[in-house]
């Protein structure tokens, strides 16, 4: 960097104004949404574990899903702005959004 100018290299980040290295609207995004983690029955009494309130537009749900699957070792989806994961497993799901930074509805 010469003369105070940014090498071509250098992206900006256009929410913050910061490098996309130090960007922290992901986290500013995981840190405002209220997540809410809830368990359904379906049919033939099957349950499933729902996690709400995440935004689509800040968050990737597919990546997001992905992560979450991997840790519970189960099989899931994105359906309607939410996702969904077979079984029961609000303990594992909750402590791992508390640990990817999200904030969580108190039941």
């Amino acid at each position: 960097m010469k003369g105070g100018k940014m090498s071509a290299s250098t992206q900006i980040c256009d929410k913050c104004g910061l490098p996309i290295d130090l960007c922290i609207c992901r986290e500013i995004a995981k840190e405002q949404q209220l997540v809410k983690v809830t368990t359904v029955k379906r049919r033939f009494g099957k349950i499933t574990t729902v996690i709400k309130g995440i935004d689509e537009k800040e968050v990737d749900l597919r990546s997001l899903s992905k992560e979450l699957k991997s840790r519970c070792a189960c099989g899931g989806t994105v359906k309607g702005g939410c996702v969904e994961l077979q079984g029961d497993h609000t303990v594992e799901v909750k402590k791992a959004l508390r640990e990817m930074g999200y904030r969580l509805e108190d039941d």
